[in-house]
């Protein structure tokens, strides 16, 4: 079923809002004030609260639209559909607006504070267009054994020669063993890594080809170089295991937690810090070292493989102050150890869902003054944005990073602080 309707207003996960004889329809490549004709997707005939749909002309064009640079990306019924760039219909500087009205509707809806929310574009992408920021790629095989992606709604695998969202120096690896020539069995699940050059951390050998898991080509652990307030630091992290993805995101998150951290604990020499959910330990490491002169550290992440890593890199810095533990974070905190029990300040950063009122009320319960906040989702930390509201804390800053280029994704963070201790 096709219909014409007027584009509302921004939705979640990359649609723009319409109704249909009152019926609300989220719609996929749209924009706000553009008259469409969408296809609902099916069934579309049940008696439910919403239908989703999808763009197949464009009648009255927004402003801020632009013809897909990746095409295979846009919509269906222009050859598109693969995913993996729902916002490639968008211009850059609508996309940052996008994202600014997003982060901002959701912490007045759920978190219940009007704010502006500034947004920053990471460093190049304007320049390379909004491209080539991916330090990791996932595909899969089809059935001829070539790097595919699957096309929305359908089981159909659609081969791959490059993948434009990769930085370049990942698809020179890729030109360099082949991968666009297939030779995967199918159905096999590929994985490309290649960190950011910098420094003295080059990619020869700093790269991983995975398939199923298994290495192929290159090493297993990849080294990631970031310089945090003027000192660089050397990350070990595995090759499948998570890492910020934008090329330049750890630089820009690192150096802003840091600055808010400094801030907050303002000159004191030594603190208590919380790590939580805290990965390979990107925050963890220029914590422990550039925040206060005697810094006293428990973090705590649930990937074994990522515990590992940080827990190499801690001892690559000699850092004994830092009790790095493996396991749920709500649980784990039900354990503190006593000389750790009472941060004056915590550090997380959440997968999707969030912290969650569980973990929420446990920092508030540790007593501490300052909360730093990195989400990659504006919903989960609009919801606990509420929870931490009503548990005595004020949102003192807020700022949002653009690292995730042609989606609508996007990198808050956010600095809590006790309500009696808000300026």
């Amino acid at each position: 079923m096709e219909a014409e309707v007027r584009i509302e207003r921004y939705a979640d996960q990359g649609r723009c809002v319409a109704h249909i004889d009152g019926r609300v329809v989220f719609v996929r490549f749209a924009l706000p004030g553009e008259h469409v004709r969408i296809a609902l997707d099916e069934p579309h005939d049940r008696d439910d609260r919403f239908w989703t749909g999808e763009v197949v002309e464009v009648i009255e064009p927004s402003d801020d639209r632009v013809p897909p640079a990746w095409p295979l990306a846009g919509p269906l019924a222009m050859g598109g559909g693969v995913g993996g760039a729902d916002l490639v219909h968008v211009s850059l500087s609508g996309q940052l607006k996008w994202k600014a009205v997003t982060v901002s509707e959701q912490l007045s809806r759920l978190g219940h504070i009007d704010v502006v929310v500034p947004i920053e574009r990471a460093e190049g992408d304007e320049t390379l267009g909004g491209f080539h920021w991916r330090t990791r790629i996932e595909m899969i095989a089809d059935e001829d054994g070539r790097p595919s992606m699957r096309r929305r709604g359908t089981h159909v695998r659609v081969p791959l020669d490059t993948m434009p969202l990769a930085t370049t120096t990942l698809l020179d690896v890729a030109g360099e063993h082949h991968v666009w020539d297939g030779g995967f069995e199918p159905g096999s699940q590929i994985r490309i890594a290649v960190p950011e050059p910098r420094g003295d951390v080059t990619i020869r050998d700093n790269h991983a080809i995975l398939v199923d898991g298994e290495l192929t080509a290159g090493s297993r652990v990849l080294n990631e170089q970031v310089m945090v307030a003027g000192t660089t630091f050397t990350y070990e992290v595995d090759a499948n295991g998570f890492w910020q993805v934008h090329r330049e995101a750890p630089v820009a998150l690192a150096n802003h937690v840091i600055d808010l951290a400094r801030r907050e604990l303002d000159g004191r020499d030594d603190a208590v810090i919380w790590d939580l959910y805290s990965g390979s330990g990107l925050f963890t490491l220029p914590l422990a070292t550039l925040v206060t002169e005697h810094t006293r550290m428990f973090s705590v992440e649930g990937g074994r493989d990522a515990v590992k890593s940080q827990q190499r890199n801690l001892r690559r810095m000699d850092l004994a102050d830092v009790d790095a533990r493996c396991g749920d974070v709500a649980r784990t905190l039900a354990h503190v150890p006593a000389h750790l029990a009472k941060p004056d300040l915590i550090v997380l950063d959440p997968p999707r869902a969030g912290a969650r009122a569980k973990v929420c009320r446990q920092m508030a319960e540790s007593g501490a003054r300052s909360i730093i906040y990195i989400a990659c989702d504006p919903t989960s930390l609009a919801r606990d944005t509420g929870t931490l509201r009503g548990l005595g804390y004020e949102l003192a800053d807020v700022r949002a990073y653009d690292i995730y280029p042609m989606t609508h994704h996007v990198e808050t963070v956010a600095l809590f602080r006790r309500g009696e201790d808000v300026a």
